[in-house]
């Protein structure tokens, strides 16, 4: 029978797949799109087979084999494989990683290695056995050696590891020959559970009060359950259920242990809305994107609380009604609880939900029940893109302006755009969603590539927030002092609270204060790994660093000139919570940000006690200024509106407006009217003024000629390079080097700024200096990319020291 090969991407840093040879077992196997485990250099490797061939490659030596076959369904169907390759393509990422990025956690599977003695091994025992008098360290070795002689198979990592010194030994000896080793591949096995369920077949009735309860709750209440759960129920101890067993009243049998379902999406039954005109009419234009069943894209601008998510619901209802199936992508894990518990209310437990922060178990859990065919609708954030799914007829972006949709590690792709490329492979419609949509997808729809569907006014008729400016500077010079909020707004949040109504804060920034600040000679207290002014936080009387996690107790000193003059710079998320409960002490008041909730469930109370009314002030960071649908809410305020006007970034204008329109979106959504106040030091700049008049049209005018000039993306294909090390000598020479190496591309439509030190010059401890390149054509900024990569690996320059970004949200 003929040869075959196999081309297998491994998740290592490498432009390139690798050439496995298929052993006669697996003669007759479909292989393309399953995971294999393969023998990389010493290690065993879990890739993909993303082609086949039965032509032996030329220039290759000897070929390995393929050890074990995987999957018996392949975990990528062509399409995907289509997708995985287009990623690395137009990403320039490594083939292998951007597989590894559509994968889910291997939970089932433990890479080990094993050790053997060689011929040279086996002679030195021979040779220290014959030595009378040996030392410690011979002793040792012989000791080790023999280990291997005694045993019948390789030796395992972890049996190696129980011996004192150990591994260390097993590394020296390998490095002088005596032992080798390879990497094997285990199987973990399933963690199980007990299951008690009560003999209904027992007629005798209960003989103790501890008996009674769990019949209870086994019978009446809840049905078999895990003994765990039972003993927290029942309030009955593990002993008592033994005996049961014993007597015959309880069965207990194992089962894979599964999670627990998640109450947030139980008995919640989600608000029942009549479509108005403008909705029925654009889910009138997706029915017929759906009906064609050819590749569709249409970018959704609605006002905030125009109903989009009811829209996204229709939408989907009609997919399903066709036969077809729907991804749903939102930005943000927190949203992803709130659009998954919707979906589910509506369409029943044929909804997958796929995040990163789900368990890997049920993260791997989820994604292969979704390949085998049982959700027809997953909810997510961006990699959701990758669900297996299959027979697609339409794909959901909602907030397609979020820069959170843009991975920021190998392989660096764009969720939006890969939404894009998918639903073109699968010929499906993909429908972007957002009030403030990114200048990108709004040119593209004034282009003609996209069509736009607009919802113009809210719900009901509902009016929009009156949206009022307060000038801190006024503030300023009519009270004669700072505080963490202006007088304008504590008066605002006074008069909600007589009306008992409810009140949000947005500040986006965590902590207590911004920075430490030197008054002597002005230093800030900075991370010994970044080049950034550490955050205080008071609840923990610590100064962090939000980029490596470094953090030091604040110093009672000057750290540079030793003086005692420390002062506390900027307020953040936490001073503000503390300035509102002195001002407000009977008021319940809630701080939503990463430092507070730290888990879905974490997240869930906060935002579940806020819903019932259980909180009358949230404050919060941009965590609370998305997606979420508070009634009675009749108040926001946004404290330092203009923070991110500040930064290096062509972005920032855009991304203040985004912000400021979305967080004015929370209120006024029920029958109360809303009123939003926005605190700045730069009333008169345009992103603020237009989004306190919520235009976003003329904003996308004011901030597209001012891009057309400045060649910035929608105008211009933009990319930017990063050269980092450890060591600064390393990262200069290597950017002047790929200086000349981008040279000539000057002549070629590729305008090359750089090299020159990044934003952020020091970021855990590398480096770092940029290289931003722009061009009209996107073609000829791939070839000068290739080109950088193509000289970086001529001349030995490190794969993990250049860090290409195609497309970049931010350049700071």
């Amino acid at each position: 029978m003929t040869q075959r090969y196999c081309e297998v991407a491994l998740p290592v840093p490498l432009r390139s797949t690798f050439t496995y040879a298929v052993p006669s077992v697996l003669d007759g196997a479909d292989l393309l799109g399953r995971r294999v485990v393969v023998p990389f250099r010493n290690r065993a490797m879990t890739g993909v087979c993303v082609a086949s061939t039965e032509t032996r490659p030329p220039e290759v030596g000897r070929i390995k084999e393929i050890a074990e076959l995987l999957d018996p369904l392949p975990a990528f169907t062509p399409k995907l494989i289509e997708l995985g390759r287009w990623i690395s393509r137009y990403y320039l990422a490594p083939i292998g990683e951007s597989f590894r990025a559509m994968l889910p956690p291997e939970v089932g599977l433990r890479h080990d290695r094993e050790y053997s003695l060689t011929d040279s091994g086996r002679a030195r025992l021979r040779d220290l056995s014959a030595t009378r008098q040996l030392a410690d360290i011979d002793s040792a070795e012989i000791a080790l050696l023999q280990l291997f002689v005694d045993a019948i198979e390789a030796i395992p990592s972890s049996r190696i590891a129980r011996l004192r010194g150990g591994e260390a030994l097993a590394e020296t000896l390998i490095r002088r020959g005596h032992l080798e080793v390879h990497g094997v591949v285990r199987h973990r096995r399933a963690r199980m559970q007990k299951i008690v369920a009560w003999n209904e077949t027992n007629a005798s009735s209960a003989a103790s009060p501890a008996e009674e309860r769990a019949r209870e709750v086994l019978t009446a209440t809840r049905g078999p359950l895990p003994i765990v759960l039972l003993m927290q129920q029942a309030k009955i101890t593990r002993a008592a259920l033994q005996r049961l067993e014993k007597t015959g009243r309880l069965l207990i049998w194992e089962e894979p242990l599964t999670a627990e379902e998640d109450p947030w999406n139980t008995n919640f039954t989600p608000p029942a809305n009549v479509l108005n005109s403008e909705q029925k009419q654009v889910l009138g234009e997706i029915w017929r994107w759906l009906v064609a069943g050819k590749f569709a894209a249409g970018l959704l601008h609605g006002v905030t609380g125009s109903g989009k998510t009811e829209v996204y619901l229709g939408a989907i209802e009609a997919a399903l009604s066709r036969g077809k199936t729907a991804i749903v992508l939102v930005p943000e894990i927190a949203l992803t609880l709130w659009m998954g518990r919707l979906v589910r209310a509506r369409f029943g437990t044929g909804v997958a939900i796929l995040h990163s922060a789900l368990p890997d178990v049920e993260r791997a859990r989820e994604w292969w029940r979704v390949r085998h065919g049982g959700p027809r609708v997953v909810v997510g954030t961006r990699s959701a893109v990758f669900a297996p799914i299959e027979n697609i007829g339409l794909i959901i972006v909602d907030e397609e302006q979020e820069s959170s949709y843009k991975q920021e590690e190998a392989p660096r792709y764009h969720g939006r755009d890969t939404a894009v490329y998918r639903a073109r492979l699968e010929g499906a419609a993909v429908l972007l969603g957002s009030a403030t949509p990114s200048l990108e997808s709004f040119h593209n729809a004034r282009a003609g590539k996209y069509q736009l569907l607009e919802l113009r006014a809210r719900v009901a008729n509902r009016p929009l927030a009156d949206v009022r400016i307060v000038d801190l500077r006024e503030e300023f010079r009519h009270h004669k002092r700072a505080t963490p909020i202006s007088e304008s707004l504590r008066a605002a949040i006074a008069l909600r609270l007589e009306e008992g109504t409810q009140a949000m804060v947005l500040i986006n920034r965590r902590g207590y204060s911004w920075s430490l600040l030197c008054r002597s000679c002005g230093a800030f207290v900075q991370c010994q790994n970044c080049s950034i002014a550490l955050t205080y936080h008071k609840s923990r009387q610590k100064l962090e660093c939000h980029y490596c996690g470094y953090s030091i107790r604040p110093p009672k000193q000057c750290p540079k000139c030793c003086a005692e003059y420390m002062y506390f710079v900027g307020d953040g998320a936490e001073k503000i919570e503390e300035y509102l409960r002195e001002q407000f002490p009977k008021a319940r008041i809630a701080r939503l940000d990463r430092d507070t909730v730290r888990t879905k469930r974490a997240y869930q109370q906060v935002l579940g006690a806020f819903v019932d009314g259980q909180i009358d002030i949230l404050v919060g960071t941009q965590m609370v200024a998305k997606g979420h649908d508070f009634q009675r809410v009749t108040l926001v305020g946004v404290a330092a509106a203009d923070l991110a006007l500040g930064r290096p970034d062509f972005r920032a204008a855009e991304r203040t407006f985004q912000l400021l329109t979305q967080v004015a979106g929370r209120a006024g959504r029920g029958e109360l009217s809303g009123e939003v106040l926005v605190e700045t030091y730069y009333p008169e700049h345009y992103a603020i003024e237009l989004a306190a008049r919520q235009d976003y049209v003329s904003f996308y005018e004011k901030e597209a000629h001012f891009r057309r000039m400045l060649h910035y993306p929608p105008f211009t294909a933009l990319a930017s390079i990063l050269v980092r090390d450890k060591k600064i000598e390393n990262a200069i020479r290597w950017s002047r080097a790929l200086a000349g190496c981008l040279a000539p591309f000057e002549n070629r439509g590729v305008k090359v700024l750089g090299p020159a030190a990044a934003p952020l010059a020091r970021l855990r401890r590398d480096y770092r200096f940029q290289f931003v390149l722009k061009s009209p054509q996107r073609s000829a900024l791939s070839r000068a990319l290739s080109a950088c990569l193509d000289f970086c690996a001529a001349k030995e320059i490190p794969d993990a020291a250049i860090l290409i970004d195609v497309d970049p949200t931010s350049l700071s």
